[in-house]
């Protein structure tokens, strides 16, 4: 099965796409992982996307569209595959249907007011990395990380309501067109997203057997 997840920040993609990769059995593929690995294993276009990172530039189409490209061509997408923060442009969206067919696009619908909850709730551990939530996966001992024991778990600026609401705005934009541009192909599929995760990924399950 061929998908593609659309939601703002905050939506819960990264938590549906890990129980739904093992329930269809395909990998599930987000353009930050991808330029992560391919920066890694220095390849060619790795090497291009670590000197534009570096300029504080965004990532041109045509590199992170070739990088989609090569990453679908593996033996591991032959049963399908889930994409995550790709297609984010029409340009790309019109490239990935020369590459493949799509099943659907689960599109992830919930509040701004619920993204602001769910974001200004994280906290982030500065020595270890590690995410909290204070109201969905809270510390042991508020403010303090469970593994180090020490008192550094921070909001992260870019998880501040100010901040969040300007990445929506962003969000919205480039995206708005983007969901039109599938539903003119009958693709789209509204998950509704609720705060009992269990509850979602029924949802989710209900949506991909219709």
């Amino acid at each position: 099965m061929n998908l593609v997840f659309l939601g703002p920040p905050g939506a819960g993609k990264g938590t549906i796409a890990a129980v739904a990769k093992d329930y269809l059995g395909v990998p599930h593929i987000s353009t930050g992982d991808l330029f992560r690995a391919n920066i890694k294993e220095e390849t060619e276009l790795g090497k291009r996307v670590k000197e534009i990172l570096a300029q504080g530039s965004l990532v041109p189409d045509e590199i992170t569209i070739e990088m989609v490209r090569n990453r679908l061509k593996e033996d591991d997408c032959k049963k399908g595959f889930i994409l995550d923060g790709f297609p984010r442009t029409i340009k790309q969206a019109e490239a990935l249907s020369q590459m493949t067919d799509l099943d659907g696009v689960v599109n992830f619908v919930l509040s701004e007011e619920e993204i602001i909850k769910r974001l200004s709730g994280r906290r982030m551990c500065k020595s270890t990395g590690r995410t909290y939530h204070v109201i969905f996966n809270p510390p042991k001992r508020e403010g303090f990380d469970d593994e180090t024991g020490g008192a550094d778990l921070i909001l992260r600026d870019d998880d501040k309501p100010e901040a969040i609401r300007h990445r929506l705005e962003v969000y919205n934009e480039s995206t708005a067109p983007l969901i039109d541009y599938y539903k003119n192909k009958g693709l789209v599929m509204d998950l509704f997203c609720t705060n009992d995760p269990e509850e979602t990924n029924q949802n989710f399950f209900k949506l991909i057997k219709k």
